[in-house]
């Protein structure tokens, strides 16, 4: 094989690669360009192929999943209910799923589908108990899981903003092995787009609100699959995969995970009311009933079991339809429903398809037992991504967000400012060295500092709960923690942290006429942006620890107004009583206060006097005393904002730690 000296003229013999332009990738692109391959056939291809030989053969082939061998024997798992009761979900439940079959749990509602799928993967709620064995390829299943599967959620979460390119680049980042090349991602990434048929629409949103394409609801679910398949697992759970789907685009996405069994991989899937032409696709049905199991093997055995028992399905029905509707409970009759789906589970206990499954489990746990320590221990070789890593993609996702949304930096800009010129012009001309200009410019600042604190610090109440849904998500998922997560949203909101502030002072500052030299501007704008910082920064606290708007907002009321009163503004510190007086310490609005009001008093000695007015203020030091400020309380009211800073930060992190742990 010889690499071409003409990469400009292989491109274009080429359409899929040679799109250099993708903005989807921090250092590189995520699609193959020439100079990644080297072709012999210079026939032009169509861009939906599904591979290209020459990009095989360059590459190599694709490594086949690693066969996966699920298996449990006598599940129970238990919720913990208020009062430290216990309520049971599935009840005695064995089972074993191997590689290259399709698996469906099916049932009615609140049979325990989910439940049962979330305990083999690994990935119940926090204060969930599960008894019993579970093991993959002779291991006790355990955190690995996360990495060694994948997990298909119902409802489909993604961050709308995104290309489908964008975000399946990004996740392969976070997912993939951090030894695996640049190229073999890209390869990884084009080969996932062609083969789901996603690659047409590789640049098209996910989602969003401003009029553009997004996706559709086939698309989406193709691409939660696609995610899902970064990683190649060789076991994947999916849950209520056609929930939300036409019956053709349930069939495409159906066909999809009979062609990854086939590949060798181990599927499971709840599904509810699946068509005839679903049901052919499974290697093995499972019915669930109140958390046991009603039957386990194939269609042909489920029809003759039920048969046996009397339940003769009728031609014009669906056979799952119907024997859900057995298994299900009768409102008005749900006594006589209970006793009978009692009896078909008791009649499934000990007919001779149980016996053969049990024998199969048996076998699998006794040739676990035999297996030896060091091939138990290879099994997890996946060396995830380096913090810095995470972060990196991280604050990228953030940044394309704010880029792509105006309402979150753009308009909050153009907000500031308009603002700033109607506070300025309220100021102009009255920030004079005269007795009524003192007023004016401790007002002046308070504008500053106020604008500041509290439109910012209430603008990120909502972040946390409206990203905790994807958040918690792909925390379960292993690809990040939460310190990982936080530090990255924090990064990712910085630039206009420094923005917003700088010319919100710079606007108001010069309008207003304040103090005019460099010195005192500048440490004017240095103590503005500590202040919004040191805001949002509570702001995120409060979000964080209750989790909900307006729960946040009940109890950040009261604690922004006991701030503001301390701030020196509106009552002398000095006559603060000492019941309350310890607040002025929590205040950052007294610490700016002070500092800003030192920044433009400090050395100033010629205040005028009118002759009636007694008595008078005629120096700088006098107006600070007025309003109990220390000259050399200066560099300690910047460091209690940067303490404050970090202090708030941190119990933010803690909340929100102790959310995802309760969660």
């Amino acid at each position: 094989m010889s690499k071409s000296g003409n990469g400009g003229k292989n491109g274009s013999r080429n359409p899929s690669t040679n799109n250099t332009s993708n903005p989807s990738s921090l250092d590189d692109s995520y699609e193959l360009t020439p100079t990644d391959v080297a072709y012999v056939d210079k026939t032009s291809r169509s861009k939906y192929d599904p591979l290209y030989p020459e990009v095989e053969e360059f590459l190599g082939s694709a490594p086949a999943p690693r066969p996966c061998t699920l298996v449990w024997r006598d599940l129970s798992v238990h919720i913990k209910l208020k009062g430290g009761k216990l309520k049971r979900l599935v009840n005695n439940v064995s089972g074993i799923a191997k590689p290259g079959t399709l698996v469906a749990l099916m049932g009615p509602s609140g049979a325990g589908k989910t439940t049962l799928m979330s305990a083999l993967a690994h990935r119940s709620p926090v204060g969930t108990v599960v008894d019993g064995e579970i093991a993959m390829n002779g291991m006790p299943i355990s955190d690995f899981m996360h990495r060694q599967s994948g997990y298909m959620h119902q409802d489909d979460i993604f961050v709308d903003n995104l290309t489908v390119m964008e975000h399946l680049s990004i996740m392969a980042r976070l997912r993939m092995d951090r030894r695996t090349s640049s190229l073999a991602r890209k390869r990884r990434v084009n080969q996932l787009l062609r083969q789901l048929a996603l690659y047409g629409a590789r640049y098209t949103r996910i989602g969003g609100l401003d009029g553009r394409k997004t996706l559709s609801g086939g698309e989406r679910k193709r691409l939660a699959f696609a995610t899902e398949l970064l990683t190649d697992p060789g076991l994947l759970f999916c849950d209520e995969p056609t929930t939300g789907l036409d019956s053709s685009s349930a069939q495409k996405l159906m066909m999809l995970l009979r062609a990854s069994a086939a590949q060798g991989k181990t599927v499971i899937c709840t599904i509810h009311q699946p068509s005839s032409e679903l049901v052919a696709l499974f290697d093995r049905l499972v019915f669930l009933a109140e958390g046991r199991v009603a039957f386990a093997g194939n269609a042909n055995g489920a029809l003759n079991f039920f048969e046996s028992l009397g339940y003769q399905c009728p031609l014009t029905y669906n056979p799952t339809d119907y024997f859900i509707k057995l298994l299900a409970l009768t409102p008005g009759s749900e006594s006589a429903s209970r006793q009978a789906i009692k009896r078909v589970c008791d009649c499934f206990a000990v007919s001779d398809a149980a016996k053969e499954l049990d024998m199969e489990i048996h076998l699998e746990f006794h040739l676990m037992d035999h297996d030896s320590k060091e091939s138990k221990e290879c099994s997890d070789d996946l060396k995830m991504p380096f913090f810095f890593t995470k972060i990196m993609w991280l604050v990228y996702r953030h940044f394309l967000v704010i880029v792509r949304d105006p309402r979150v930096q753009l308009l909050r800009i153009i907000q500031k400012l308009a603002i700033a010129f109607t506070a300025g012009l309220c100021f102009l001309g009255t920030a004079r060295l005269t007795q009524a200009g003192i007023q004016d410019v401790q007002g002046a600042l308070f504008i500053i500092i106020a604008e500041n604190t509290f439109s910012p610090m209430y603008s990120v109440l909502h972040m946390f709960p409206e990203e905790f849904p994807l958040f918690h998500r792909e925390l379960k998922a292993g690809l990040y923690s939460t310190p990982i997560y936080y530090i990255a949203r924090m990064i990712a909101l910085f630039p206009g942290l420094i923005v917003e502030p700088t010319l919100f002072t710079l606007v108001v500052y010069w309008i207003a006429g304040l103090r005019s030299t460099l010195y005192a501007f500048s440490f004017t704008v240095f103590i503005a942006i500590m202040v919004l910082n040191v805001a949002i920064a509570c702001g995120c606290f409060f979000s964080c620890a209750f989790g909900s708007m307006p729960i946040a907002i009940a109890y950040l009321v009261p604690f922004d107004y006991s701030l503001m009163m301390t701030s020196g503004l509106f009552v002398k510190l000095s006559s603060i009583p000492k019941y309350v007086s310890w607040i002025r310490h929590l205040s950052w609005l007294m610490y700016s206060n002070e500092a800003m009001s030192i920044i433009q008093w400090d050395g100033v000695q010629n205040i005028t006097c009118a002759t009636e007015q007694i008595p008078c203020i005629s120096t700088g030091d006098e107006v600070l005393n007025q309003y109990d400020f220390q000259i050399s309380h200066l560099w300690t009211d910047v460091i209690a904002l940067v303490v404050l800073y970090l202090a708030f930060h941190l119990l933010a992190l803690i909340a929100l730690q102790y959310r995802t742990r309760r969660k």
